[in-house]
């Protein structure tokens, strides 16, 4: 995953992402624009983001995880 290491932290991409979506921001292309990444990144960013319980997709929008703003 790599936005997210092996040992379940976020990664410095991920981070940026986690950080945006604590802001409130939840479409990729919202993402992308506030951290300053592309929007393929940042897509795939956050399937592992989800996969590691660090954020859920509700409606076609991102939220923070409370495991999620605990590593920010």
């Amino acid at each position: 995953m790599a936005c997210v290491s092996p040992d379940g932290k976020p990664t410095e991409s991920g981070t940026k992402m986690l950080r945006a979506l604590k802001s409130g921001l939840g479409s990729p292309e919202e993402i992308a624009s506030h951290a300053g990444l592309p929007l393929f990144r940042v897509r795939s960013g956050l399937r592992d983001l989800t996969l590691a319980g660090l954020a859920v997709e509700r409606l076609d929008r991102y939220e923070i995880t409370d495991r999620g703003t605990a590593l920010v």
